[in-house]
């Protein structure tokens, strides 16, 4: 049975007043390192031209995400008449469960688009290993269920029809990373790094957090290779702009209607370069 991600955030806003540790950050680095990397050129600078493009998002005006209707990119329901819409309807095709799973996989795919795109491992100077990889798809997942949530029970629901296909993908990418003995163990390892990261970064969001609180949050269970505290000075521009990229995606995801964001029809901000 796979857990509900809500009863995490459930208890954070429960225990946030009596004290929540701030130190809440469950990232078992070099364990998760063991697992085979994704080999790929290492990002060791940011060129000039990816700066220029960041500047000019963070520079812009944060704005909904939600796809415009004249979009290729758009994925709408099916519709069917006659004889295939009375046998789909006989199928449970038009259920509310069957709706829940087609949105939420579309959801899943924004996610995973945005997380394994090359241009966000190059704008913020990351290798991309497993280890980043996963924490980029959970920062981006957070994003998602965070703003799913804000809809009330309807959106808690959705979000964990999104968590299910996100441990379903998980396993997959376990397996073709080379692990095939004792993965019930890694995928219980990444669900307690995924708890430990939606906790930190859903604490550092509080209204009583500190202003530093999400940029150490991302430092740690981002950046950190060994999960150490203590930010590395040559790493700060990269986390530091990590850091108003993911407080630009919150607020753009807040201005995102709850129509775009439940069949799935929203983009997170493009970071690819623009051509010359």
């Amino acid at each position: 049975m796979v857990p509900r991600w809500s009863r995490t955030l459930g208890n954070l806003y429960r225990h946030s007043k009596s004290g929540i540790n701030r130190d809440l950050y469950v990232l078992p680095c070099r364990r998760i390192s063991r697992i085979a990397a994704v080999e790929v050129p290492e990002a060791s600078h940011v060129s000039a031209r990816t700066e220029v493009n960041l500047n000019k998002i963070f520079r812009s005006k944060p704005c909904s995400l939600a796809l415009p209707p004249e979009s290729p990119m758009r994925i709408e329901e099916p519709t069917y008449r006659g004889l295939r819409h009375f046998l789909l309807k006989m199928m449970l095709f038009y259920s509310k469960q069957s709706k829940c799973i087609r949105q939420a996989n579309v959801i899943y795919r924004r996610v995973v688009s945005q997380a394994d795109k090359p241009a966000i491992y190059d704008a913020f100077r990351l290798e991309k290993t497993f280890r980043t990889n996963f924490s980029i798809l959970v920062v981006h997942m957070w994003l998602c269920l965070r703003r799913l949530k804000a809809e009330g029970k309807e959106g808690v629901e959705l979000g964990q029809y999104v968590y299910e296909i996100y441990n379903h993908d998980l396993e997959t990418r376990v397996s073709k990373a080379g692990v095939n003995l004792l993965l019930s163990k890694w995928m219980r390892e990444l669900e307690k790094v995924f708890y430990g990261n939606i906790v930190a970064f859903e604490t550092a969001m509080l209204p009583e957090a500190k202003h530093d609180d999400l940029q150490n949050a991302i430092w740690k269970n981002v950046f950190a290779e060994d999960g150490s505290s203590e930010l590395d000075a040559n790493a700060l521009p990269a986390v530091l702009a990590f850091t108003r990229y993911v407080r630009r995606e919150c607020i753009c995801l807040s201005l995102t209607d709850k129509e775009a964001m439940f069949s799935g029809n929203f983009m997170f901000t493009s970071l690819d370069n623009p051509k010359p």
